[in-house]
């Protein structure tokens, strides 16, 4: 039986007592619980998580906890973690390409909604999915740039399409709904204003009368410098949608995943070696907890700890950071700053680290293996 608790108090004691030599997922319950309640208090209509940002079942059952009814699914696999948690969960399965045998997957667990991006795709949801009480949400996509990824490239229907789209779900019997994705870690909120106000301009040439308007994810997590303002984002959309649809004003409903996980976990790092010219190795890179680092660079808040979970200050330089594979690849984009005082053995914090790091770890080069601490605090 382990001598050590179950949850600890903080990161410095875990380091202190525990020493671990793979890297670290603290996980910090409360922020999860916070940031949920964010959403709820301040989003005009129904919030829902995506579990593909991070479907540790650890997150779906605080998620629940703090009052979450609706999921964002896009595999059946996402669709048994979330019932096995929650069995009177409602999922919305909003990957708009799926296979025939998915569609039947999602029909046995009760899935009654579901968005599209083509005619194909439609056809196929009806040839298996009752129209009775089934939302059909038109994914839209449009020339707007609004965060680091820009999911247009690969999903949605162009304005005629999506009309067309609108039109045939309304004729098989559907509800009919509509929904976008501003793009990945989007701090403009115009993006959200663009994107609503050809929904509604879609849905009038079409003759539909909305059921939901989805507004996507795409709220920006707290990655570099100052912190969000999700609020002014809630607020212009709510705003938007007022002038777009007037009268005719469909409900709302969004689906975070990004700024409603990240949060709530930090990654920590060791260092492996330094070499002379100050370039750094650690024990995590892309190919484990920090996929995004080599895209988007990693998160700017971070602390670095001594084996006995003291924190090194000092004078900083920016540091060329590497993983443990032996790609050449495996490196953190740009650069790092960090205290000069940085040694072998050393522990890095990044803060923020909850969105896509367990959901997309690998094994490559034997790494990939991490530990899973639950801290009350971050420090």
């Amino acid at each position: 039986m382990s001598r050590h608790p179950a949850v600890w108090p903080d990161v410095p004691s875990h380091l202190r007592t525990a020493q671990p030599d793979h890297p670290v997922l603290y996980f910090l319950p409360a922020r999860l619980q916070a940031t949920a309640r964010r959403f709820q208090k301040g989003f005009p209509g129904l919030v829902t998580y995506a579990v593909k940002a991070n479907d540790n079942t650890a997150v779906v059952e605080n998620l629940v906890a703090a009052g979450l009814t609706t999921f964002d699914v896009a595999s059946p696999d996402e669709m048994l973690k979330v019932r096995s948690v929650s069995p009177r969960a409602v999922m919305h399965y909003n990957n708009p390409v799926r296979s025939m045998s998915e569609i039947r997957a999602a029909a046995g667990f009760g899935i009654r909604s579901y968005s599209i991006d083509d005619m194909g795709e439609l056809e196929k949801l009806a040839s298996v999915v009752p129209a009775e009480g089934t939302e059909i949400s038109v994914r839209l996509k449009l020339p707007v740039k609004g965060g680091y990824y820009d999911f247009g490239s690969k999903f949605g229907a162009e304005p005629a399409l999506a009309a067309a789209l609108l039109k045939r779900a309304v004729a098989l019997g559907f509800t009919p709904s509509m929904t976008f994705h501003p793009g990945t870690q989007c701090e403009d909120a115009e993006a959200w204003t663009a994107y609503i106000s050809r929904c509604a301009a879609v849905a009038e040439e079409a003759d539909v009368r909305l059921h939901r308007l989805n507004v996507g994810g795409g709220f920006p997590a707290h990655r570099n410098g100052v912190a969000p303002e999700l609020e002014g984002i809630f607020d212009e959309i709510a705003r938007a949608v007022r002038a777009a649809f007037g009268e005719a004003m469909p409900a709302l409903v969004c689906e975070p995943g990004r700024a409603m996980v990240a949060e709530a976990f930090a990654l920590c790092a060791r260092v492996k070696a330094r070499r002379p010219n100050g370039t750094l190795f650690l024990n995590d890179g892309i190919y484990g907890g920090m996929a995004e680092a080599g895209l988007i660079g990693s998160v700017d808040r971070l602390a670095v700890f001594a084996p006995d979970g003291s924190l090194r200050e000092g004078l900083r330089f920016d540091a060329i950071v590497f993983g443990p594979t032996c790609d050449s690849l495996d490196m953190i984009k740009g650069t790092v700053s960090l205290p000069e005082t940085i040694a072998e053995e050393d522990y890095i914090l990044f803060d923020g680290m909850g969105a896509y790091s367990t959901a997309t770890m690998t094994r490559f080069n034997g790494y990939g293996a991490f530990d899973f601490v639950t801290v009350d605090h971050r420090s």
